[in-house]
């Protein structure tokens, strides 16, 4: 399945999308945010699921998030 990057307003973010991802079955890791993608705290979130069912989950959490990329395999 294609990975992608969701870079995160904070690690605090980083850190509870990843516990509640991770609680919930799903791929979840979080890694620093390349120069490419954005700024702000710095870290991302690398997900292998489904962007839209993701960013319900995160939305739903209030777990704020800015751009994202799709990570090439």
């Amino acid at each position: 399945m294609q990975k992608s990057l969701i870079a995160v307003s904070s690690i605090t973010y980083a850190m509870k999308a990843k516990k509640l991802l991770n609680n919930m079955g799903l791929y979840c890791e979080i890694q620093k945010t390349p120069k490419n993608l954005g700024s702000g705290c710095g870290y991302s979130i690398r997900v292998r699921d489904d962007l839209r069912y993701i960013f319900s989950i995160l939305d739903s959490e209030n777990i704020a998030h800015k751009a994202y990329q799709k990570i090439p395999e």
